[in-house]
Parts: structure tokens; C-alpha cells; sequence
């Protein structure tokens, strides 16, 4: 078998998003949203999207970067997805080492990758150096068989109104913010500042899962309250992506509001799974969607290893 590692190609799209699938099925991933990774992110974020070949197959790749936005200069991603029926067989081996090379050429002195907590890909990564951080964990609700209760049997709260995203297709600007103040109190491994606004446009509100139909918006007196977004492929898989409440409007139970909306808008629209993610120290969410119902799935580590000295 002849493996190599090369560049991405606009042709590999569809088997590159077979083999994130395979490796990760939960992932809303399609040929769509990985050409589009490639064509829309910033410059400053170095993306490179690598693949591996064996004997002419796309059979894994990695998508590699920097972390423009972060407060800490020289940290990097690397996260790597081979499909399951070439697990050992090296193609991860070669596309990790490549992956390594070319951060190092940009100056990365850590590289973060995410990595199932499963023996062989813990094994794999531990034994290339890599340390174990915050772990994600991801859960998974069957939309068909769910008991979602119903939808504020008694009517919202005084003041409350539930919107889409599409409400805000004119002006997107208040989404902006509210994303901006929670992702900002968000638990994670890299502390970034602030998107710039044309940054969040390009990466957030034009990506292709995007769907804003689905993605539920609770406003109060005019004011963005809380959100919970939605990502489907078009084949009855939905992901919750970011779900937050900005500060003024904490503990008032506005996030859950909006996810439940969110949840009954994806069963209509014939959604059939239901996905989503979260650190392992986010208590609220977690507790939130153990309430909707969502089972455990699968949990991710986030493992970081030193470039340089």
C-alpha cells in the first residue's frame, strides 16, 4: 500500500466528510461545510486542510491552524480524522507528523487536538507526546422517540418573544454580540479575544450548516436574551452548536427556553437526531440537557503538546 500526505484538493470534499463521519458520526459534516472550511477561513488563521491517500483512496486528513485570536501567541490545532476501516494501518501516524512539521514552520510552540477517550486513540496520542486537557462531552437525543414536554404550557414569561435567526438576515449585529459576551465566558483550554464582526459573519453566520430557521432566538424588550443555534446536514442530523445567555439576562432560564423551541423546531422540520457538545465543567448546560433527555454519546479530550522548549 502507498500512503502519502498532500494538500487538499476541491474534489476530495466528499470523501474527506465520509471519513469525519466514520470517525466522528455525531459531527454534522458534509462535502459542503469542508470545501467551505477551506475557501472562508482568514488568512491570518493559516488553515490548511491535509489529507491522506492510500493507493489513490482519500482515506483520513487533518485540519491544521493557528489561533489568530488568542491572548497567547504561538498556539496551534491539529485535529486529525482517519476513516475506521484504515485505523493502523499509518495513516495517522503520517498525517500527525506532517501536520507537526508544517506548525513548527509557522512558529507553533503547542498544538491542541481533540481526541476520542477511546484505548486507541488515547494510546496514540500519549505515546506521541501529547498531554490530556479539558475533556467535551458529547450526548445524543433520538428526536423520534423523545418526550420533549410541550412548549411553555403557559405561555412565556412577561416580556419574552421567541425568534429565528432569519429575523435578524437584515441585521445580524445584535446575534453578534450576544455570541461575542458568551463565547467570551466560555470555558475553554485557549483564551481568545473578541471575533471582529466581519470575522463572525464570514465563520459563524454564513457557514453552510448554519441553519437559521431552526436556530431559536429569546428577545426581551427588543434585546437579544438568549440563543441556541442550529446545524443540520440535510439528512436528519442536528447539532446544537452554541447555546448562551448574555449576563443582564442570566438565571432566568432563557437558554433552556431557547434550546426546548429550538429542539420541537428540528423534530417539525424532520430532524431525527439530535446532538451537541460541552465542556466538562459546564455544569449548567450539562444538567440543561439531561433534562431535554440527551444521553451520554461519547466524550473528547483536548490534548496539547509542546513544539518548542
Amino acid at each position: 500500500m502507498t500512503m502519502i500526505v498532500r494538500e487538499f484538493r476541491p474534489a476530495d470534499a466528499e470523501a474527506v466528510a465520509a471519513a469525519r463521519r466514520s470517525a466522528f458520526p455525531y459531527l454534522v459534516t458534509t462535502a459542503s461545510t469542508v470545501a467551505w472550511e477551506v475557501a472562508s477561513s482568514p488568512t491570518d488563521r493559516q488553515y490548511r486542510l491535509l489529507v491522506a491517500e492510500a493507493d489513490g483512496e482519500v482515506v483520513g486528513s487533518s485540519e491544521i491552524g493557528v489561533f489568530h485570536d488568542s491572548e497567547e501567541p504561538g498556539l496551534a490545532f491539529a485535529n486529525t480524522s482517519v476513516r475506521s476501516d484504515f485505523l493502523g494501518r499509518g495513516a495517522g501516524s503520517a498525517l500527525v507528523t506532517a501536520a507537526e512539521e508544517r506548525l513548527a514552520g509557522l512558529g507553533a510552540a503547542k498544538v491542541f487536538a481533540w481526541t476520542l477517550e477511546a484505548p486507541h486513540a488515547v494510546t496514540f496520542a500519549e505515546r506521541r507526546g501529547y498531554r490530556r486537557g479539558r475533556s467535551s462531552r458529547v450526548q445524543r437525543l433520538d428526536l423520534t422517540t423523545a418526550a420533549l414536554p410541550p412548549l411553555a404550557p403557559d405561555g412565556l414569561p412577561e416580556g419574552v418573544a421567541l425568534r429565528t435567526a432569519a429575523d435578524f438576515a437584515g441585521d445580524p449585529r445584535p446575534l453578534y454580540e450576544a455570541d461575542a459576551e458568551c463565547t467570551e465566558d466560555e470555558p475553554g483550554d485557549v483564551a481568545a479575544g473578541r471575533l471582529p464582526y466581519d470575522q463572525w459573519i464570514a465563520l459563524v453566520w454564513e457557514h453552510p450548516a448554519l441553519d437559521r430557521e431552526l436556530t431559536t432566538v429569546a428577545v426581551v424588550d427588543g434585546a437579544v436574551a438568549a440563543y441556541s443555534v442550529a446545524h443540520t446536514d440535510g439528512h436528519g442530523r442536528y447539532w446544537s452548536g452554541m447555546t448562551g445567555t448574555p449576563r443582564a439576562f442570566r438565571g432566568r432560564g432563557l437558554a433552556k427556553l431557547a434550546k426546548h423551541d429550538a429542539l420541537h423546531r428540528a423534530r417539525t422540520a424532520g430532524c431525527r437526531e439530535a446532538f451537541t457538545g460541552n465542556d466538562g465543567d459546564n455544569q449548567p448546560m450539562l444538567a440543561i440537557n439531561k433534562w431535554f433527555g440527551y444521553a451520554p454519546a461519547v466524550t473528547e479530550w483536548r490534548y496539547v503538546r509542546e513544539l518548542a522548549a
